[in-house]
């Protein structure tokens, strides 16, 4: 799919990756791009920088997401790509507590559901569409200190994967992004969650990249109808070897479990973001 003159809706968009998708997007021509975010403010900061559209949506309202996409349908025709963006990373294990539990699932997993349920049958009408659903690394592989997020991206991957399967005959392609960490503020929050070490920190450092180059990887992927979107080339190598041998990269994750984890303690808490 080219990205020229399309409509591009964006959850999650006030900030992060979200944002520079917008940015990205908008530069492409005569796109058409809508921001929304549960942070109403920040979405209409964004919009107003790239000449762009906005919304006030808390995705894990389906009334409210309903309503968002019948207007944007309403006012331009159509929607062509679709950016499921908005997270949240929880951190703790299986005694976090059930409140928390569900509101992760309801950010990263059900607000993907709802959007796609009514953005999906006008592009199926049309047999042309394009669902972008950022999930992570940890989709793929895990966080270490983060239970709550580590499953519900995976159930992120599995969602898009799905509907990969099942559209993509009717002219709907799906791309899943799985990054590793992005130098947003979400990054300081989330080593503090998860109880992460000094070696932690050091090594996110190293190994985080900015926003605006994940928003590449997503522009390039929908011209290429790439499924997985991996900003982070390594992460290929690591699903790899996960594939190949479970056991033993069961056996690495658990060393790298007690050099980045202070104490062996597991942290705990939530942090908005993709």
């Amino acid at each position: 799919m080219r990205t020229e003159g399309r409509v591009v809706a964006i959850t999650g968009g006030g900030g992060g990756i979200g944002a520079a998708l917008a940015a990205r997007f908008a530069a492409q021509d005569d796109a058409r791009v809508v921001v929304t975010d549960i942070d109403g403010e920040s979405a209409h900061a964004v919009a107003a920088r790239i000449d762009g559209t906005s919304f006030e949506l808390d995705v894990t309202d389906e009334q409210a997401t309903q309503r968002v996409i019948a207007e944007i349908e309403d006012q331009f025709g159509r929607i062509d790509i679709l950016c499921l963006n908005a997270g949240v990373a929880t951190g703790g294990s299986v005694d976090t507590p059930n409140e928390a539990w569900q509101h992760t699932w309801d950010v990263n997993v059900m607000a993907h559901v709802y959007a796609t349920r009514h953005a999906l049958p006008g592009m199926l009408d049309r047999r042309e569409g394009y669902i972008v659903s950022t999930a992570s690394a940890a989709g793929l592989l895990t966080t270490i200190g983060a239970a709550p997020y580590s499953v519900t991206k995976h159930a992120t991957v599995a969602l898009a994967e799905w509907l990969a399967v099942t559209y993509g005959s009717r002219g709907v392609r799906v791309s899943c992004l799985c990054p590793q960490f992005v130098r947003t503020p979400m990054i300081d929050a989330f080593t503090a969650v998860t109880g992460a070490t000094a070696d932690m920190h050091a090594w996110v450092d190293e190994i985080a990249i900015d926003p605006a180059a994940v928003a590449d990887a997503v522009i390039d992927a929908i011209h290429d109808e790439t499924f997985l979107v991996l900003p982070h080339p390594e992460v290929q190598e690591y699903f790899r070897a996960k594939a190949m041998d479970y056991d033993r990269w069961i056996a690495g994750m658990q060393r790298l479990q007690s050099t980045l984890i202070a104490g062996g303690q597991i942290g705990g808490g939530e942090v908005p973001g993709a």
